[in-house]
């Protein structure tokens, strides 16, 4: 079982072989919330949009649901070729070296003037597209093996969580299914003694056949015993389910099921008579609600 929640970062070197730069990482960070369906949304830095396509070709492989934002840029200052304009530098030179004839002939000429001359020097391009193609995808792929590592590990505490609130309902359907009997025969007593009060009152009459063939109707409305028996049911269809060790999609599948569960639930806490029952029904349904918020995040 998956999470849809997770986060991975990866990072990859790239020697910069033009020079001037060194070297420089390119980072990828990826983050990924529930979603009904796979949506992802890329951030990338204007000189890095070419890498748009490569980062999601790693992602859709392994990903399928969930709403996924990618970020790439560069982990420090990007690599670029610095160049020196020669003719501008001597062009510079020979003004400096004129101005410093006229004024100082005598001192010499600190060639570090140079160095506050704008526009000597130019960027003029980063690194190979090759290059940067190698490491946008050894970056992705290390960042999708740890927000793949993260959704496994919190699935599987989804899954140990789940599969105790599950069990925590079986052994309440355990309680309340063998005292189904004795809460039928004791609703079909009290009608007797309702209906049997109303005829003294009004002094009517009735025939004892046709009153408990009605007895009979109204107890068998009260029954719970087939919306029980489709409660375990879906209780156990979930069970290896939720233990599923694989990355097969089963969010779908489970939020079925226990909508199924809550709609048996809802139908049986209105039929039954005592209180007791009554409360572990609630509890039963209170159970539920925590699941399907849990499961909103499961995969």
């Amino acid at each position: 079982m998956q999470s849809m929640t997770g986060y991975g970062r990866g990072t990859a070197p790239l020697v910069s072989s033009l020079g001037g730069a060194g070297n420089s990482l390119l980072a990828v960070d990826i983050r990924s919330v529930n979603h009904r369906f796979f949506e992802l949304r890329l951030h990338l830095e204007p000189q890095l949009s070419s890498l748009g396509s490569i980062v999601e070709n790693v992602v859709r492989k392994q990903v399928s649901r969930g709403r996924v934002d990618v970020t790439v840029r560069w982990d420090g200052q990007a690599p670029t070729r610095v160049q020196l304009d020669k003719q501008r530098a001597r062009a510079a030179f020979e003004s400096l070296q004129q101005l410093q004839n006229e004024l100082s002939p005598s001192e010499p000429f600190p060639l570090s003037l140079l160095g506050s001359v704008p526009g000597l020097f130019r960027e003029t391009g980063g690194p190979a597209e090759s290059d940067l193609t190698r490491a946008c995808h050894a970056a992705a792929e290390a960042a999708c093996g740890e927000l793949m590592a993260m959704r496994r590990a919190e699935g599987a505490l989804l899954g140990q969580d789940l599969s105790a609130r599950c069990d925590a309902i079986t052994r309440a359907l355990g309680e309340l299914t063998p005292n189904l009997p004795g809460l039928v025969r004791q609703q079909q007593e009290k009608l007797r003694q309702r209906v049997a009060q109303l005829l003294a009152t009004t002094g009517l009459s009735l025939e004892p056949g046709r009153l408990e063939h009605e007895i009979a109707l109204l107890a068998d409305r009260a029954d719970i015993s087939e919306e029980l028996t489709r409660l375990d049911a879906h209780a156990r269809a979930l069970l290896p389910l939720l233990a599923a060790g694989s990355d097969e999609p089963v969010g779908h599948r489970i939020d079925f099921l226990l909508q199924e569960m809550t709609r048996e639930a809802n139908t049986s806490a209105a039929k039954l008579p005592d209180a007791a029952s009554t409360q572990v029904m609630l509890g039963i349904k209170a159970e539920l609600l925590r699941m399907r918020e849990q499961v909103q995040n499961v995969l």
